[in-house]
């Protein structure tokens, strides 16, 4: 019996104490991608600008990426 009960209260208190915040705010990358996936006034500038943002990244990672050897 205080076996059984000693397992039940670790389980229980595994369970509680795992919880995740979860996020309800999303992203700044999030929104772009939803408004460049849409049909909005202006979807089509906001896709382009983060293709130009990604690609800058890119080109300064492997600018980095030279000066690190």
């Amino acid at each position: 019996m205080k076996r059984t009960l000693f397992c039940m209260v670790m389980l229980l208190a595994a369970a509680c104490g795992q919880k995740k915040e979860v996020s309800a705010k999303p992203t700044q990358a999030q929104v772009d991608t939803a408004i460049a996936n849409s049909k909005l006034p202006g979807h089509q500038g906001v896709s382009g600008a983060m293709r130009v943002a990604d690609s800058a990244a890119a080109r300064n990672a492997r600018l980095d990426s030279v000066g690190a050897d």
